[in-house]
């Protein structure tokens, strides 16, 4: 990713260098903001990076995408917990969800893979959107696995979601417990959504990976990409 970036910051210096500015499509264009409509590409996650930097531009990308989310106030826990940029999430674009406290930059990746992901896997495979997220909550001042000891859960900076599964606008329900591996429509579009998310945020975490997680997908963003 950094080498990209820079090879086009080498080819448009060289283009001015000559006189003129070529024109560069937004999607391929690294200092362009972050777009919720434009397709997935090279460049998302260097995007969203970026808007870790620009708590202003990250909460107008949230609003901008359809969310009902208040920002909140910085907040200091023991240790390391505690959050600098959340908002209190009620609403995305298309679902609702219990009320839950999440990073802007987490909020951002789910409102790209809600658009990009979520809604398209349920279309294909249902024929109807996806109206409630079930989930088992964020923001939560623990360790990793609840552990008295060790390191801190992405959980304990509002950095992470635990999805336990959606509600159809049918009213079907599509759980994680239920349905990863019950075969059919169901398991393979749990699949696709684990798989999309690994776009999207850093840490992705399903029942392959343990029996902590055979009831939910861990979504998170943090300093470290794993996708399991």
């Amino acid at each position: 990713m950094r080498w990209s970036v820079l090879v086009l910051a080498a080819l448009l210096a060289l283009a001015l260098s000559h006189g003129r500015l070529w024109s560069i499509p937004d999607q391929h264009n690294p200092w362009a903001p972050l777009a919720l409509e434009e397709a997935p590409g090279w460049l998302t996650r260097h995007k969203l990076s970026r808007l870790e930097q620009e708590p202003g531009a990250c909460r107008a990308f949230v609003a901008a995408a359809g969310f009902d989310a208040k920002a909140q106030s910085p907040r200091a826990g023991p240790e390391g917990c505690g959050f600098d940029d959340a908002v209190l999430l009620r609403r995305t674009a298309g679902t609702v969800l219990a009320p839950t406290l999440l990073s802007c930059r987490a909020a951002a990746s789910l409102a790209l893979w809600e658009r990009h992901v979520l809604q398209p896997a349920a279309q294909r495979h249902f024929g109807v959107p996806v109206r409630r997220l079930e989930h088992f909550g964020s923001y939560a001042c623990r360790r990793v696995y609840g552990r008295e000891a060790g390191a801190w859960s992405r959980h304990a900076r509002a950095d992470a979601l635990d999805l336990a599964g959606v509600v159809l606008a049918d009213g079907r329900r599509v759980r994680v417990l239920a349905h990863w591996t019950a075969g059919g429509a169901e398991a393979a579009f749990l699949h696709e959504l684990h798989a999309g998310a690994c776009g999207f945020f850093d840490g992705v975490f399903g029942p392959d990976y343990n029996h902590a997680h055979a009831d939910h997908l861990h979504l998170d963003r943090g300093p470290y990409r794993l996708c399991r």
